[in-house]
């Protein structure tokens, strides 16, 4: 199997047929799936929220957020990852965008995959951000558990990690790059439910 590298990833996500949304009617969001090397390993931003936050505290979750007035996906998500983390990447690093994910919270959420390489640390002031990850792709590219809810037909995804587990709609997101990115393969996660908790 080829060695991960910014070309191998580009090079899926550049050939990856993307399903977008058309939902004027639902608030616009980006998520940056941001690819850093660290340990010469490839790996994947994710963040842990805050506590004290009143919506969704202590989860995993992508640096992103709602696009301003008149911005794209892109320049969102490069704008959250600086908000978020302190990150300032060029548009020379993003490979590609992913399928848009309607959440149960209203919002049509466009996936955007950067390249940034090795990075030295982070420097977030976001409050709602409590701490900054780098989870190597391989500990991401495993098969997710599915859990059936009496409000949905819909498996509610989520993916192992530290001991815990990310919830959808990050982990359909994640779960869909790690598929293209790691292994070439297609697959779609528009079908994946997201858990009670995180309709509101």
């Amino acid at each position: 199997m080829a060695a991960l590298d910014r070309d191998v990833v580009a090079e899926r996500i550049g050939g990856f047929p993307r399903v977008a949304v058309e939902r004027p009617e639902l608030k616009q969001a980006a998520v940056a799936l941001c690819v850093t090397v660290a340990d010469a390993v490839p790996t994947l931003v994710i963040t842990r929220r805050a506590a004290g936050l009143r919506a969704h505290a202590g989860q995993w979750a992508l640096p992103g957020g709602r696009l301003d007035a008149g911005e794209g996906p892109v320049e969102g998500a490069l704008r959250e990852l600086h908000e978020e983390i302190g990150l300032d990447l060029a548009g020379s690093a993003v490979l590609g965008l992913l399928d848009d994910y309607v959440t149960r919270s209203g919002y049509v959420m466009t996936p955007v995959v950067c390249w940034a390489g090795p990075v030295d640390g982070f420097a977030g002031s976001e409050p709602e951000v409590a701490a900054v990850f780098e989870v190597p792709l391989a500990d991401l590219d495993v098969d997710p558990v599915f859990e059936s809810i009496p409000e949905s037909d819909g498996p509610v995804i989520k993916l192992p990690l530290l001991g815990g587990f990310v919830h959808a709609p990050t982990a359909a997101v994640v779960h869909q790059f790690c598929r293209i990115a790691c292994r070439g393969e297609v697959e779609r996660v528009a079908g994946y439910e997201q858990p009670v908790f995180a309709w509101r």
